[in-house]
């Protein structure tokens, strides 16, 4: 079950945002929570380790930020974006993770997304970007924020010099999802599942992946999934 608390704090010109920070590792998760719960315009109203966890939450108590990993629990926090952005629109999803902003930024913003952290930055950026979303506004990193606006203007982008990244860039949202599965350990019935989609479609998008990626056998695909998944 979601972990509620209550949290006092002094009167501010706005009442504090209401966060929920969703993160299956519990250690992680508090620590968030004690790192925001010391700004006078936060108060984190809950905290969960799932994704149906965070829904539970959504459904019963008003949040106005969700700061959410992307892995959750052999799911992908691409889909809480997407409910979230689709049932709760007054919720503003922050992402905090440990993957790779180059792959994963302008994915986590199409979903829904407001701003995307690494958790490798200082914490400090954290706070940053909690104000930065809770204000309307979009909050990425600067060297991601400069590869879109190259993009946008037409002039190579300095993460586009090739390897690893560019391939992976080459996968949908959907077979990134499936790899990142793969690389937790899951096998091709239990990914069906976890995604609803049928074992065939699994199949297919492996076979995508593989193509896409230049890799001959499930162990390049194994390799590969558990490269991406550990955030090298």
């Amino acid at each position: 079950m979601p972990t509620m608390t209550e949290s006092a704090r002094p009167a501010t010109a706005l009442a504090p945002a209401q966060v929920l920070i969703v993160d299956d590792h519990p250690i992680l998760r508090h620590g968030i929570a004690r790192l925001v719960e010391r700004e006078g315009d936060f108060a984190v109203c809950a905290e969960a380790g799932s994704i149906g966890e965070a829904l539970e939450v959504l459904q019963r108590h008003p949040v106005d930020l969700v700061v959410v990993d992307l892995s959750l629990e052999d799911q992908s926090g691409m889909d809480l974006i997407r409910t979230v952005r689709s049932r709760h629109p007054q919720a503003r999803c922050l992402v905090l993770s440990m993957h790779d902003e180059r792959l994963h930024a302008e994915r986590a913003l199409r979903a829904g997304a407001r701003g995307y952290v690494m958790k490798q930055e200082a914490t400090r950026k954290i706070v940053t970007a909690l104000r930065c979303v809770r204000a309307g506004h979009i909050y990425l990193g600067e060297a991601i924020a400069s590869d879109i606006l190259a993009r946008l203007a037409g002039v190579p982008a300095a993460s586009e010099a090739g390897g690893d990244a560019a391939a992976m860039a080459m996968l949908s949202d959907r077979e990134l999802e499936v790899l990142r599965l793969i690389g937790r350990g899951l096998k091709t019935g239990e990914i069906a599942r976890n995604l609803h989609r049928s074992v065939h479609t699994v199949e297919a998008h492996r076979a995508n992946i593989k193509r896409k990626l230049g890799l001959k056998t499930a162990g390049d695909l194994a390799r590969a999934a558990f490269t991406l998944e550990q955030g090298r």
